[in-house]
């Protein structure tokens, strides 16, 4: 019986290029990596997780689709159990922006050109895209999906050993400034709207001067981009 993936993980599927080996990070039921190796997307499958009842059910679900032969099952805090070079596209997902960085931080055999990241940070994507382009990674491709009201963004990176020029809200949209659809559209409003409310509260209370205009720099940046000058 074929797996069926929900929005979210859809759209992380959907980055991940034909072919290629991948490895997901914090696969829990592995659900995403029997579905690319079931829809012929990839030939083999890495499915890490931190914890042993995750890792269990993920052996499980690969089981029951008598993939055992295609899909290896790793205990791993993150990447560091794993072979280097192990994969083609290293899938994260399911997870915060501040762990996903850090993790990815662990790895230094991700600094491969021909090796991509897939992020799909559960919340602060704006660390995710600020680590990558603060380490060198070139962002490719951003997209979003919307599941039970949530937006959820798609970050998809390589190596290039070049560090990027960083405005002030571009950690908090990266890619998505340049997508014309709907699902993006809503997803940057959502930040800036969270954006906006940490800095009107800092302005009632009168405190940390810093932050808030930290905030509203980041704020004036969302909208130059809204409407820019011709």
């Amino acid at each position: 019986m074929a797996v069926t993936l929900d929005p979210r993980l859809s759209l992380v599927a959907s980055f991940v290029r034909q072919g290629s080996v991948v490895a997901d990070i914090g696969t829990d039921h592995a659900y995403l990596p029997v579905y690319l190796v079931q829809t012929g997307r990839c030939p083999r499958a890495v499915a890490s997780d931190l914890r042993m009842g995750p890792l269990q059910n993920a052996k499980q679900t690969v089981a029951e689709h008598g993939l055992c032969d295609k899909i290896d099952t790793v205990l791993s805090d993150g990447l560091d159990a794993l072979d280097a070079h192990c994969a083609d596209d290293v899938v994260l997902a399911g997870m915060g922006g501040i762990l996903i960085a850090e993790l990815l931080s662990r790895a230094a055999w991700l600094r491969d050109p021909t090796v991509r990241v897939i992020a799909q940070p559960m919340s602060h994507a704006e660390d995710v895209r600020l680590w990558l382009y603060e380490n060198g990674f070139s962002i490719d491709r951003e997209a979003c999906a919307f599941d039970k009201h949530h937006g959820y963004a798609a970050i998809a990176a390589h190596y290039t050993g070049e560090t990027a020029a960083i405005t002030p809200a571009l950690p908090y949209g990266g890619l998505l400034f340049e997508e014309k659809d709907e699902a993006a559209a809503r997803y940057l409003e959502r930040q800036k709207q969270r954006l906006e409310k940490r800095r009107n509260a800092l302005l009632q209370a009168g405190t940390d001067p810093a932050e808030t205009a930290r905030l509203t720099a980041i704020l004036n940046d969302f909208e130059r981009r809204n409407h820019p000058t011709c």
